[in-house]
């Protein structure tokens, strides 16, 4: 963990009972549960893509250099802060992709000085799993991976780099990523991601499944629990994928893809996050509505067992251009909120008012 003290105490604008603004109490870090030595907090984000070269003239002020900053205390107070990295990174060239429709094709080639801004906020993992990796081919995926290593991050989710075994403040974590995109893990494949799942759960204490999986848009919030399909593509079906990763031995799985944040729930004691939305997305992503706000989840787990015991939403929105900051309105919350109730009545975790994630 990279802050002495992991219980972060802020004052939080919340709308009172008659509409007024009031002051009250937001514990980040402390989630109804007292940390001990043999508990984990995990940290996880939705979509990133800090800005772009290609076309020119989509690159954030003062060059990115301060866009986590509203949120940064909260990615760094977790032991483990894992984020999508949903773009390459690239200085120039590739080779970009062609689209059908080129004034609905968003390519997205980040400097590679960026990956730097993502370990100084706090990351620790990413995955490359996605449909905006291939951007710019082969020389992309290559240069996206090369360039997050430099950088000091681990990383997953190519074919080329299925998973990553590696050791964090002395504990020995497994991290895979998922995709049903050209160039990634196929997360459609249940029974090939259930095998290097079941091979992580044999060597590694915490293993964390990645998951970009699901219809993208305003109307796909909700867990449907059936194959999905986006402009005819096979999306996968997150729920099945969700639940047979923990079955071959995930602790977390952390999903992500629609754009628009879904519900979350505990299968078999192990927590699942169905999509974080976009987190950090300067330019080129639309922000409007549900797609502009989400969450920074931190979920606290028993090392030993990687059985949930409790957690936090930390509700962030971005305005503007892009960019995430603390949400007064604490939007994703109730939208959470709803999205359990709708999709998981027999769910057997609760989002309270103030964030806590615990169970019923």
């Amino acid at each position: 963990m990279r802050l002495a003290n992991r219980f972060l105490f802020i004052s939080f604008l919340l709308a009172g009972s008659v509409g007024a603004q009031i002051k009250v109490p937001f514990t980040a870090m402390s989630s109804g549960y007292e940390a001990q030595d043999d508990t984990l907090t995990i940290g996880g984000v939705g979509d990133i893509m800090i800005g772009t070269n290609y076309p020119a003239g989509h690159l954030p002020p003062d060059d990115g250099k301060f866009l986590f900053d509203p949120v940064k205390e909260y990615l760094q107070s977790p032991d483990l802060m894992f984020g999508n990295s949903e773009g390459t990174f690239l200085d120039s060239g590739g080779t970009v992709k062609s689209c059908s429709d080129p004034s609905k094709c968003y390519a997205f080639r980040q400097p590679t000085r960026y990956a730097q801004y993502l370990f100084d906020a706090g990351f620790d993992v990413m995955s490359t799993a996605n449909n905006h990796v291939g951007d710019f081919g082969e020389e992309g995926r290559t240069s996206s991976g090369a360039t997050l290593s430099k950088a000091g991050l681990q990383w997953a989710g190519l074919v080329t780099k299925p998973y990553v075994i590696f050791e964090h403040n002395g504990v020995k974590y497994g991290f895979t990523a998922f995709a049903p995109n050209s160039g990634t893990q196929d997360v459609r494949d249940l029974e090939a991601a259930k095998k290097v799942v079941a091979m992580l759960d044999s060597t590694c204490e915490i293993v964390i499944v990645s998951c970009h999986i699901g219809g993208e848009g305003a109307t796909k919030n909700h867990v449907t629990r059936a194959t999905e399909m986006f402009l005819g593509e096979n999306r996968g079906n997150p729920y099945a994928f969700a639940h047979a990763v923990i079955d071959a031995g995930a602790d977390i799985v952390f999903g992500h893809g629609p754009h628009v944040t879904r519900a979350i729930e505990m299968y078999k004691d192990r927590f699942i996050a169905y999509s974080m939305g976009n987190f950090c997305t300067y330019s080129r992503f639309n922000l409007k509505g549900n797609a502009g706000y989400a969450p920074i989840v931190h979920v606290n787990i028993d090392r030993k067992t990687g059985k949930f015991l409790s957690g936090k939403i930390i509700p962030i929105v971005q305005l503007g251009e892009g960019g995430p900051s603390l949400d007064p309105d604490r939007q994703v919350i109730t939208e959470m909120q709803m999205l359990n109730a709708a999709d998981f009545p027999e769910n057997k975790i609760e989002l309270l008012d103030d964030g806590t994630i615990r169970k019923k």
